[in-house]
């Protein structure tokens, strides 16, 4: 079951001050990100944000469980979305956590492949 495009904007406003949120659909679900970095993905309508030490020091009593089939663990987030403040610091945690993403490779048209030859 894909996620709601509702849910998805709903929970994007309650992280709406944890940095630059953004959103892209992908495969039917949602990957959110704060600052050009992917903090969780929203799958079935549920909020799975990426596991990091802080987060499950933040947390304390953190449920895990698989965004999809054959996924790594997430820490799901179910009670605390509507904790505005509780949630937005969470979003905040991680995001200083990880790694900067990967600069894009820029993409060799066909075109410029055969004006070298």
């Amino acid at each position: 079951m894909a996620s709601d495009l509702s849910f998805v904007e709903f929970v994007v406003d309650q992280i709406n001050n944890a940095g630059v949120i953004t959103y892209r659909k992908m495969f039917g679900e949602y990957v959110v990100y704060s600052d050009r970095k992917v903090v969780a993905l929203i799958c079935d309508n549920q909020l799975y944000v990426k596991p990091t030490s802080g987060g499950r020091s933040f947390i304390g009593d953190v449920v895990e469980a698989p965004p999809y089939p054959r996924a790594k663990l997430a820490f799901l987030i179910d009670d605390r979305i509507e904790d505005r403040d509780w949630i937005s610091c969470l979003i905040q945690i991680t995001a200083r956590e990880l790694p900067e993403p990967k600069p894009k490779k820029k993409k060799i048209s066909h075109t410029a492949l055969r004006d070298t030859t």
